[in-house]
C-alpha cells in the first residue's frame, strides 16, 4: 500500500508544486524524505525570508508555490513576511510538522497547539487532517483553497501521518476552477455608464499585472483615450508609468485621493480595493459629483469598500466585454512622456540619480522588486517601465520583503534580469537572503541605497509632529562587507561613473552594490 507522504508527493508534482521554499526542524523531516527527482528545495536560513522569496516566486510565475514551516516557533517566524503575502494576495501554501498525534495533548516539545488557529487571521484558510487518510484530502484543499480565495493557506500535519499506509486516494485526479463572468446585462450598463460620462477616469490596481492583464488595460486606455490612475500603495505596476495616459500613483490619503480626482464624473476601478489608505488625510472619499464603480474578483475587497458600487467579476472579462461595447476615441498625444533631469545630491548621491543610472543601464525587461519606501517619488520621476512584471514591492508595507523577494522573482523568471532597490533601514530585516542567492546562484542585483536611517519614519515623524522621536538612525552598517560574509560578490561606490560602470557589468550570479545616498522625502 503506499505511504501517505507517496500519496502527497504525487499530488504536488501533478500540481506543479515541485519547488519548495523551506527551513526545516525535527517535525518536517519525515515529509522531506525520500522527494521525487523533479522536486527542488529553496533553503532559506530564516521563515520570514523563506516566505518572502516564496512570495516573490509565486508572483512571477503567477502559480501557488509550496512553503514548508517548522511547527509553531517557525511559523511564527514567518507571519511578518505572511502580511505582505497576504496583500499581494499571492497564492502560498503554508506547510508545518506538528508533533505525533499522541504527543500534541501533552504539549510536548514542538506540539502546535491549537494549530489551525496560529495562523489566522492572515491565512484564508488553515486546517489539520482528522487522522492520517485525511492528509492527501486536506493538502489538495489547502491547494485549491490558495488558487481559488488567492490567499495563502495553512496546514499543520502530525509527522507520524506521513510514513502510515492507505488506499490509493482519488484526490490525486481532483481538478477545480474557477469562473467570474459578468453577465451580459451588468456589460451592457457599465459600457452605457462610461460611453455617456462626462469625464471619466480609470483606476488600475496590482491586481492587474498579476492576472497577466496589462497590456489588455492598456489596449482599453487607448481605445477610450481615458487618464489613468494607479492606485494608492501599488505592490505591482498596472499601466506603463512613462504613458501619455499615465496621470501617477495616487496619495494613500481620503482626502488626498479625492482632491487628485476632482472633476471627473465616473471613476473605473478594475483590480484595486478601494482604496489602500495609509496616512490619514481627513476629507470627502470621492469629489463633488463623482461616482465610482469597482471591478474585483475578491469579494471581501468589495464588501468593505467604504462608496460606490462594486462588481466582483473577472477584470479581464470585463476589460475584453468593454473593448467590444464601446467604440474607439480620438488618440490624443501618443509620444511618451520623457524623464526628467535627475536631482543631485551634495553629500552624496540622490536617490533619483541612482534611479537614472538604473534605467540608462538596465534592459528594457528588468523585473525590479522595490523596498525603499523613502525615495518612492524620486522612483517614479526618473523610472520608465513599459512591461508586464516589471515592479514588486512590499504589499502590506511589513519590511523584509524586498531581498527575500528579488530572490525569488529571479528564479521564478530565469533569462530575465532582476534587480533589488532595497534601502538600507530594510535590508536588514531579510538579509539572510544574500546567503540563498549565493548558495543556488541566482543572478539578481542588490543595489543598496544607503542613508544611514529610517526614512520614511523621519518623514512620518515630521507629518505626525512628533520629530524629538529615539529609532530613526541606523549608523556604520557595511553591506558590503556583510554581503563578502555571506558569499556575494559586492562593492560600494560613491560617484554616478562608477555606479554606471558596476551597472553595465551582466551578473553570472548574486552581485550586491552599495550607493551611499542623501536622505529624501516619500
Amino acid at each position: 500500500m503506499p505511504t501517505v507522504r507517496r500519496i502527497a508527493h504525487e499530488f504536488l508534482e501533478r500540481r506543479g508544486l515541485t519547488t519548495i521554499f523551506g527551513n526545516p526542524g525535527s517535525n518536517e523531516l519525515p515529509f522531506l524524505a525520500g522527494l521525487p527527482d523533479g522536486f527542488t528545495y529553496v533553503l532559506g536560513l530564516h521563515e520570514g525570508v523563506v516566505v518572502g522569496m516564496a512570495d516573490g516566486y509565486a508572483q512571477a510565475t503567477g502559480r501557488p508555490v509550496l512553503v514548508n514551516l517548522h511547527a509553531a516557533a517557525g511559523s511564527g517566524n514567518a507571519m511578518g513576511a505572511l502580511t505582505n503575502a497576504v496583500y499581494s494576495r499571492s497564492p502560498l501554501v503554508l506547510t508545518a510538522g506538528q508533533q505525533v498525534r499522541s504527543a500534541i495533548g501533552l504539549e510536548a516539545m514542538l506540539a502546535n497547539v491549537d494549530a489551525t488557529q496560529l495562523m489566522r487571521p492572515l491565512a484564508g484558510w488553515s486546517g489539520e487532517p482528522s487522522c492520517p487518510g485525511d492528509v492527501p484530502r486536506s493538502l489538495a484543499q489547502a491547494v485549491f483553497e490558495a488558487e481559488l480565495q488567492r490567499r495563502p493557506t495553512y496546514l499543520s500535519v502530525p509527522y507520524d501521518d506521513w510514513s502510515a499506509e492507505i488506499d490509493d486516494n482519488p484526490v490525486l485526479d481532483r481538478t477545480v476552477r474557477r469562473g467570474l463572468s459578468p453577465d451580459e446585462g451588468q456589460l451592457d450598463d457599465l459600457a452605457r455608464r462610461l460611453d455617456t460620462a462626462r469625464n471619466p477616469v480609470l483606476v488600475l490596481g496590482g491586481d492587474i499585472d498579476t492576472l497577466g492583464l496589462f497590456e489588455r488595460a492598456v489596449s482599453f486606455a487607448e481605445h477610450r483615450a481615458l487618464p489613468v490612475w494607479v492606485a494608492p500603495s501599488p505592490h505591482r505596476l498596472p499601466f506603463p508609468n512613462r504613458h501619455p495616459l499615465f496621470r501617477g500613483v495616487l496619495p494613500a490619503g481620503i482626502g488626498s485621493v479625492s482632491a487628485e480626482l476632482d472633476g471627473h464624473d465616473l471613476v473605473l476601478v478594475l483590480g484595486a480595493p478601494v482604496f489602500r489608505y495609509h496616512q490619514h488625510v481627513p476629507g470627502p472619499f470621492l469629489p463633488e459629483g463623482a461616482t465610482l464603480v469597482q471591478v474585483t474578483d475578491d469579494p471581501g475587497e468589495a464588501a468593505r469598500a467604504p462608496m460606490g458600487e462594486s462588481l466582483v467579476a473577472s477584470a479581464g472579462a470585463v476589460l475584453d466585454g468593454l473593448l467590444a461595447r464601446l467604440p474607439a476615441r480620438e488618440p490624443g498625444e501618443t509620444a511618451f512622456v520623457p524623464n526628467p533631469a535627475a536631482a543631485t545630491g551634495e553629500r552624496a548621491l540622490h536617490p533619483e540619480q541612482v534611479f537614472a543610472a538604473l534605467r540608462e543601464t538596465q534592459p528594457a525587461d528588468t523585473a525590479y522588486v522595490v523596498e525603499s519606501t523613502s525615495t518612492n517619488s524620486a522612483w517614479w520621476r526618473q523610472m520608465d517601465l513599459r512591461r508586464p512584471g516589471s515592479y514588486f514591492w512590499p504589499a502590506a508595507g511589513g519590511l523584509g520583503f524586498g531581498m527575500p523577494a528579488a530572490v525569488g522573482v529571479a528564479m521564478g523568471l530565469p533569462g530575465r534580469p532582476v534587480v533589488g532597490v532595497i534601502g538600507d533601514g530594510s535590508a536588514n530585516y531579510g538579509i539572510t537572503a544574500l546567503w540563498t542567492a549565493a548558495r543556488y546562484r541566482v543572478p539578481v542585483t542588490f543595489v543598496i541605497l544607503r542613508n544611514g536611517t529610517y526614512g520614511a519614519l523621519r518623514w512620518f515623524a515630521d507629518l505626525l509632529g512628533t520629530t524629538d522621536v529615539p529609532g530613526t538612525e541606523i549608523p556604520g552598517l557595511d553591506f558590503a562587507a556583510i554581503a563578502a560574509g555571506y558569499g556575494v560578490p559586492a562593492t560600494t561606490v560613491s560617484d554616478v561613473d562608477d555606479l554606471h560602470a558596476q551597472l553595465k557589468t551582466t551578473p553570472t550570479g548574486p552581485r550586491l552594490i552599495q550607493v551611499d545616498t542623501e536622505l529624501t522625502t516619500p
